[in-house]
């Protein structure tokens, strides 16, 4: 059984998907507190469900592209079953992860957005590394940066155990803390790889969830 906090279709608002039509499962708990968490409404609640009514109701949803999110979705036992079936059911399928739960437990037709937490979260401390091992070409780095300082740390991880790696780099500010065009200028000044990305969702639907 899974315990979804909510389960909407909406815009995909993030990730290099950002703007496509995509069926959202948020699954309830996570055992991060990030400082700048914009789901904290994902922690508690939610309904229990078995995986076939989970697969059903998404296929009601008439896309073809889900997103697995949370909270933590690896907290839940279930979640890799969940995603096996989705994709089974014929649908694409990204699991975005915090980057501290073992992500080899996911089906390898899935793609994974890693989570990687900066400094600035509080939570830099819980990464497990080892999870870079496991990506693939298709799966993302995602990295969500607050300040300069958390920048910094994000270049030098570019410049050093991400470099050899063959997925996209995402690094996303923090929105309301790190403006996007000062984050553009950083990387435009010091030439990094990567991909710079922004909260769809928070531009066209600022304050509200399940969106």
């Amino acid at each position: 059984m899974l315990t979804v906090h909510e389960l909407y279709v909406s815009l995909q608002g993030e990730t290099t998907e950002s703007g496509r039509r995509c069926a959202f499962v948020r699954l309830t708990g996570c055992d991060l507190r990030c400082r700048w968490c914009d789901s904290e409404h994902a922690f508690t609640g939610g309904t229990k469900r078995s995986v076939a009514e989970v697969v059903a109701e998404v296929l009601g949803l008439e896309t073809g592209f889900v997103t697995v999110t949370g909270g933590e979705p690896l907290l839940q036992p279930d979640c890799p079953a969940l995603v096996s079936a989705l994709l089974e059911a014929g649908l694409e399928v990204q699991v975005e992860t915090g980057g501290h739960r073992d992500v080899s437990v996911l089906d390898p037709r899935a793609r994974i957005i890693l989570d990687l937490k900066a400094p600035g979260s509080g939570e830099s401390e819980a990464m497990r590394w080892e999870n870079l091992e496991r990506l693939e070409a298709g799966d993302q780095v995602k990295l969500v940066l607050s300040s300069r300082e958390d920048y910094e740390w994000a270049r030098e991880l570019v410049r050093g155990r991400l470099a050899e790696l063959d997925c996209e780099i995402l690094l996303q500010p923090v929105t309301g803390a790190l403006e996007p065009r000062e984050l553009a200028d950083w990387i435009l000044e010091d030439r990094l790889e990567v991909r710079l990305t922004i909260q769809l969702h928070a531009l066209l639907w600022p304050g509200r969830t399940g969106v």
